[in-house]
């Protein structure tokens, strides 16, 4: 405790030398509120894990990012590559490896189209930015990941916040204000729940609103061949946008946004991501093209991430926990007040367990949480002693007096992994 009080005086009698009021203020702000000692120090800065523990932490969902295939095709293309052009991917023209990853990804997507990003974060900002503006509302759900919003912020628009995944809210709220954007994840990333997506795109076409959907937990990881949510449900040729960050299941640093090619060339010029920032190198498109083979070919990756989710969401709920609206790779337990996330965080890590901890404005207010990410290589042994420590520390943290247990429906069936219906070709 001591050490964490020097730090915090040090960091607080630190230089202003030059420094203008109205960024004094957000600064000293931010290190009261982050490195107050009787909060435990800064909620994301915990223990370094040892060698033994336990990591739910990775995004790589079907823990492909040592493939032997997909690390082959970037050696091979880096090799290749002595010569590499680097531009903006709006100087990329005719038939190459973007051009064919791209069809690929639409292909497999039932799509017209695609359009490789630099992240998922600028393909949600270029999109949004492209298709909203200052007149057109956008309704989003409140959960909905932080570059949706910050693309309405790129566009001028009005952000009309829906509750989540509430599809009553987000009806009414287009009755209200007309024709807009509506959007949505797929799947959320910090609660593990599913956008009731058929209900959302019935709104959509009623309403004549543009649809977008984010599917980057989603894709690689639900439907027969990892095509995402959208195409399992069927709902390929109704939902105007798909877009996804490429770190998730495709265990590379890109984005990717799905729809028709009337649309997609319009994107590709328009949105400033795409313009003012360089493309994707040939490495990183090669492993993205071998991923997508794997993605598809290696489906015992997603039946045993989805048997390890279902495993342990089934003994965190036995005990109290409450992670019922997930019904995905991603369950999260939510101790609320920051003070009381950093406890838990330190009674899971001093056990060798390690979660990611998320808070504002990553979540709202009070309602920090930690997330444990489930992928295709955890055992069944790593699971177990997961669920123990947090049967163990559950007293200890007074997880019982939290106000997500207390909400807890314990009459709630506790829901598997989300597996669609096969949809009937017609």
């Amino acid at each position: 405790m001591k050490r964490i009080e020097k730090i915090w005086r040090d960091l607080l009698k630190h230089t202003k030398r030059n420094e203008p009021s109205f960024l004094t203020g957000r600064v000293d702000a931010y290190y009261h509120r982050t490195r107050d000692p009787q909060a435990g120090g800064h909620i994301l800065e915990g223990r370094l894990p040892g060698d033994d523990a336990i990591r739910l932490v990775s995004n790589d969902y079907l823990s492909i990012a040592g493939h032997k295939k997909i690390r082959q095709a970037r050696i091979d293309a880096l090799q290749e590559s002595e010569n590499e052009m680097l531009r903006s991917g709006v100087y990329r023209f005719g038939e190459d490896s973007q051009a064919r990853f791209e069809q690929q990804i639409a292909e497999w997507a039932s799509a017209e189209s695609a359009l490789l990003s630099q992240s998922g974060w600028s393909a949600n900002v270029g999109l949004v930015q492209s298709i909203a503006a200052p007149e057109v509302p956008v309704y989003v759900d409140m959960m909905a990941h932080m570059s949706l919003w910050e693309g309405i912020k790129s566009a001028g628009a009005t952000p009309r916040p829906f509750r989540h995944n509430n599809v009553e809210s987000l009806e009414k709220l287009v009755q209200k204000h007309g024709q807009g954007v509506i959007l949505v994840d797929s799947l959320y990333s910090t609660s593990g729940t599913l956008c009731p997506l058929t209900e959302v795109v019935e709104i959509a076409e009623r309403s004549g609103c543009m649809l977008v959907v984010d599917e980057s937990h989603s894709l690689g990881v639900i439907g027969e061949k990892g095509e995402g949510m959208v195409s399992d449900l069927g709902l390929a040729d109704r939902v105007d946008f798909r877009t996804a960050s490429l770190s998730k299941a495709f265990a590379g640093r890109g984005g990717i946004i799905i729809g028709s090619k009337r649309h997609i060339e319009y994107i590709k010029y328009e949105s400033f991501p795409s313009i003012f920032s360089s493309g994707v190198h040939e490495y990183d498109i090669a492993g993205f093209s071998a991923a997508l083979e794997v993605i598809q070919t290696e489906n015992h990756r997603r039946e045993k991430m989805r048997d390890n989710a279902d495993f342990l969401r089934h003994r965190l709920d036995s005990m109290g926990y409450d992670v019922s609206a997930s019904q995905s790779q991603i369950m999260s337990m939510v101790p609320g007040p920051e003070n009381q996330t950093i406890v838990f965080r330190d009674a899971l890590e001093a056990r060798g367990v390690f979660g990611s901890v998320f808070c504002a404005p990553a979540t709202p207010k009070n309602r920090s949480l930690v997330r444990f990410s489930i992928n295709a290589n955890v055992t069944q042994e790593m699971l177990t002693r997961v669920a123990d420590v947090c049967c163990e520390v559950r007293d200890i943290v007074g997880a019982d007096q939290w106000l997500s247990t207390a909400k807890k429906d314990r009459k709630r069936p506790q829901p598997k992994f989300f597996v669609p219906e096969p949809s009937i070709a017609i």
